[in-house]
């Protein structure tokens, strides 16, 4: 191959995550309402008969469709089907950092401002209900942090004979931060409570 071919084909090349093609891609949408006059996260309570994580807290959101346009539009539609709301009540969306999992999920996450919570109804087929929190409780409430810790099992014919130091190999270990919100009688855990934990840390910024 010469190398202007080579050129070529990497010349405005957008780069993405290497492998991604592996990974189930997310998008969510955590929403901030106005209440009592003052501004207040909404959460979702999964129902109950879903196979994956019934009974959960969690953002509105769902897996991106070939159809969705980008992420975004991900996150609105999911946002849109979950709380029963028109999309033209949710306005000032922006992205926060995405997240790439160790159970081989992506998650993109958005936050906006919903609009007319009022006329919200809520698709039981998915949500048991919603509660709101305000955003005040999380500024000023610390997570408590637990850890996650992630053990390397190569396969049975794994080639230790191939690699320096063989089975001795010093593999790296790897930990995963859980953070836990406690409000009320409710339990904010998970891919959840750091993302709203990732948005307080943006918001709080000098």
């Amino acid at each position: 191959m010469e190398y202007k071919t080579i050129i070529r084909k990497l010349s405005n090349r957008i780069p993405i995550l290497l492998g991604h093609e592996q990974f189930s891609q997310f998008a969510v949408l955590l929403p901030l309402i106005e209440k009592d006059d003052e501004l207040h996260v909404l959460f979702e309570v999964r129902a109950l008969h879903l196979k994956r994580q019934p009974g959960e807290i969690c953002f509105p959101g769902g897996k991106i469709d070939p159809n969705d346009k980008n992420a975004q539009e991900a996150a609105i539609r999911e946002t849109v089907e979950e709380l029963g709301i028109e999309k033209a009540n949710i306005t000032n969306i922006f992205p926060l950092d995405y997240i790439v999992s160790p159970f081989g999920t992506i998650i993109y996450p958005f936050v906006a401002t919903i609009s007319h919570p009022h006329k919200m109804k809520p698709n039981k087929e998915e949500v048991a209900e919603i509660f709101t929190v305000p955003l005040s409780f999380f500024q000023q409430t610390a997570p408590e942090v637990y850890h996650v810790h992630f053990k390397v099992e190569p396969e049975s014919n794994f080639p230790f004979d191939k690699i320096p130091n063989g089975e001795n190999y010093n593999w790296r270990p790897r930990k995963m931060d859980e953070h836990f919100y406690y409000y009320e009688n409710k339990v904010i855990w998970g891919l959840t409570a750091r993302i709203i934990y990732h948005f307080i840390e943006l918001i709080n910024k000098d």
